[in-house]
């Protein structure tokens, strides 16, 4: 249900916003590009994660447990950098209202979105040279990045990438729309706060999604590995791979020219 969820309603995202010419804005390029990611991971996280259920083990070899993490992680992080990305823009948009009045150019957006993959790809490749490795989780079918080891490369990865990737984009998310609410609060631009209302839902679903991830990974990297179960680490990982389902759903029901 989530693969094919994720991976249709992305799709349709993609195919709307493409195809409709009063939806393509520079703006709307990052909601685009958030549609990209969550697709890509349904597509290839979901039927994989399927096929080994099935088997109750990982039965693709090392190599496809190694590419099948990597994706995990590239189209998850691209994920929480473009919404990192989409509540500074609608920050910008409703604090600095006169300084956009000309609107964001196709280039400079262009040029984040190209900052977004790159930073992803700079926080999932470090496991394929020695800093952590990629390995299968929890009861051995689905495949992550090693947390569980005790080791210090281990160790010094998970806490940089949770610092990183999750925790600090988490600060700036949370800094925006506090901006974003003294803003409305004082001029009272519904218009301007249905927009954001969009994004800040979107932003809380994703972070609902991925903190049980997060939970697990910081307990083991703690030490505490022992009290984490294989259900344990599996469950988060499915609730994660969930987020993709989000987006196009809400989406879906507020956008009233995407409806």
């Amino acid at each position: 249900m989530v693969g094919v969820t994720g991976t249709l309603g992305n799709a349709l995202v993609i195919y709307v916003f493409c195809r409709s010419r009063a939806l393509r804005s520079p703006s709307n390029l990052l909601v685009v590009n958030l549609a990209v990611a969550d697709f890509l991971m349904s597509l290839t996280q979901s039927p994989v994660f399927f096929v080994a259920s099935l088997h109750r083990h990982w039965p693709f070899g090392e190599l496809a447990c190694e590419l099948y993490a990597f994706c995990g992680a590239l189209f998850g992080i691209a994920s929480m950098m473009t919404l990192t990305a989409i509540a500074v823009d609608r920050c910008l948009a409703v604090t600095r209202p006169l300084a956009r009045l000309g609107g964001v150019s196709p280039g400079r957006v262009r040029l984040v979105l190209a900052g977004v993959w790159l930073y992803s790809l700079c926080w999932s490749l470090p496991p394929f040279f020695g800093w952590s490795a990629y390995v299968p989780e929890g009861l051995q079918t689905s495949c992550s990045w090693d947390y569980m080891s005790f080791s210090a490369a281990v160790r010094s990865y998970t806490v940089l990438l949770f610092t990183f990737v999750f925790f600090v984009p988490l600060g700036l998310i949370a800094g925006c729309y506090w901006a974003i609410f003294r803003a409305v609060r004082r001029a009272g631009r519904e218009a301007r706060w249905h927009l954001a209302k969009v994004a800040l839902g979107v932003i809380l679903l994703f972070i609902v999604s991925w903190s049980p991830y997060s939970v697990v990974a910081l307990t083991a990297t703690a030490g505490h590995a022992h009290l984490l179960t294989p259900y344990m680490n599996s469950i988060p990982a499915v609730i994660a791979k969930a987020s993709a389902i989000h987006n196009p759903i809400i989406y879906a029901i507020t956008h009233p020219k995407y409806r």
